[in-house]
């Protein structure tokens, strides 16, 4: 008999360790500094692997209202991650450009650092472990 308990409790602490590494993260973004609210907002949530790259790991996009405009990435895995957010004022779905090569629209990361010179993933970088997390995000 004590065998048996001994194996059912094993089982179950396997399974529980299991669910534990198995969480996932929700992560909210909030832009509040927008100054019109023509076009939209494209958030991108990338690896260092994929920043600066191309399109992020999940990639989301929202309708300003009143200057704002919230996201939510949902399970998230555990992991180092940085945040990337456009307003595409004119909706062709990329950074447009001056003739100096300084960006048009505005843009702004996780770290909320703005260098001279491109986005640096380790200034927004972050990590995750299975919490809930916020952010607010400043163009």
């Amino acid at each position: 008999m004590k065998t048996v308990t001994l194996t059912l409790a094993l089982i179950l602490v396997s399974f529980l360790s299991n669910a534990q590494e198995a969480t996932s993260t929700n992560i909210k973004v909030a832009i509040n500094n927008i100054t019109s609210n023509e076009g939209k907002v494209m958030v991108s949530l990338h690896t260092a692997d994929t920043f600066m790259k191309g399109p992020g790991i999940q990639n989301l996009e929202g309708t300003i209202e009143n200057g704002a405009v919230s996201f939510t990435f949902e399970n998230v895995p555990q992991g180092t991650y940085a945040i990337m957010a456009l307003h595409d004022v004119n909706e062709n779905r990329r950074m447009d450009f001056e003739e100096n090569g300084m960006p048009k629209e505005s843009y702004g990361l996780s770290g909320n650092a703005m260098s001279s010179g491109p986005p640096n993933f380790s200034t927004a970088k972050f990590e995750t472990n299975g919490e809930d997390l916020e952010f607010e995000i400043r163009f």
